[in-house]
């Protein structure tokens, strides 16, 4: 079974649910196995509320624009359906699962009882005595957060996931043919799954038009073409 983990983050009017202040915007990555796939959830939220100036001046989110989307009550299925019991990344964890505990409650759901991986407390591990802020890691690892002008959940997502996959030990984790376990120091290498259990296969990026079409493409350089060659082994 692969191993999803889920790269979260989230967007507020504040610093504090139990001052009144609420969620606004959720942005999550699926990773199987330390690979993004692609799937997102993202959602804005009406908090029903005003937007102090300072948190707009953090996301830029305005409570008009947040006026014209559903509440959380609305979307809690849909989000933790995606959620389901996956291990959550989330870069300084006690801040979003705050206020999403706290919507929770509001709507009458249970909390998360996900595992979790705090990436600060994960880079303060990695990177003793260094700064451990979204980015100063996306500096340390030569990761792009231009776009970062305003923060955002998804994007915040994506760039996260990227960093966490720098922290556990770079890109070519994702490579790996093995699973990987959580010690008390971060990952460590388990065996390769039993033989006879079959991998997830990889989702085609090509249309079957698309593949035709290449086919057609290659043939038309005939026999001779230099890579015949070394197919022959010359």
């Amino acid at each position: 079974m692969a191993d999803r983990e889920i790269v979260l983050d989230t967007e507020t009017t504040g610093l504090s649910p139990q001052q009144g202040d609420r969620l606004v915007e959720i942005g999550c990555i699926e990773l199987l196995n330390h690979v993004p796939t692609g799937e997102k959830f993202h959602r804005y939220v009406n908090p029903e509320r005003d937007m102090p100036d300072d948190a707009f001046r953090v996301h830029g989110l305005s409570a008009e624009f947040l006026a014209g989307h559903r509440l959380f009550v609305e979307e809690a299925g849909d989000f933790l359906e995606f959620l389901a019991d996956s291990t959550l990344i989330i870069h300084n964890a006690s801040f979003d699962l705050g206020f999403l505990s706290a919507e929770l409650e509001k709507v009458g759901r249970p909390g998360l009882a996900n595992p979790v991986i705090d990436t600060v407390a994960l880079a303060r591990k990695v990177h003793p005595g260094a700064r451990v802020s979204l980015d100063a890691l996306c500096k340390h690892y030569g990761i792009d957060n231009s776009r970062r002008a305003l923060h955002g959940a998804l994007l915040d997502a994506e760039i996260l996931a990227e960093v966490y996959l720098e922290l556990i030990g770079g890109r070519q984790v994702a490579m790996s043919l093995g699973r990987q376990q959580w010690g008390e120091t971060g990952p460590v290498a388990s065996p390769a799954a039993p033989a006879g259990r079959r991998p997830m296969p990889l989702r085609p990026r090509l249309a079957a038009a698309e593949v035709e079409a290449h086919v057609r493409f290659m043939a038309g350089f005939g026999k001779n073409a230099i890579w015949r060659r070394y197919e022959n082994g010359d």
